[in-house]
């Protein structure tokens, strides 16, 4: 099952996994960014997101599937 949360940033499958970042970085909201006792959630939620989006790749996945 992928995590709903890498479905939101609505990515292709093929995109390298430097888009994935940028994405999850831009789909948290500029004040979660901005809090510094956030940092090792945010740094969690972006390895889940890279996560999500290599087994995604290695299952074959439609883009936007």
């Amino acid at each position: 099952m992928i995590d709903p949360a890498y479905q939101r940033l609505g990515l292709p499958a093929e995109v390298s996994p430097y888009a994935v970042l940028r994405a999850a970085v831009r789909a948290l909201h500029p004040d979660t960014r901005a809090v510094r006792g956030f940092r090792t959630a945010r740094k969690r939620f972006y390895r889940q997101m890279l996560c999500a989006h290599a087994a995604r790749q290695a299952a074959g996945d439609e883009p936007n599937a």
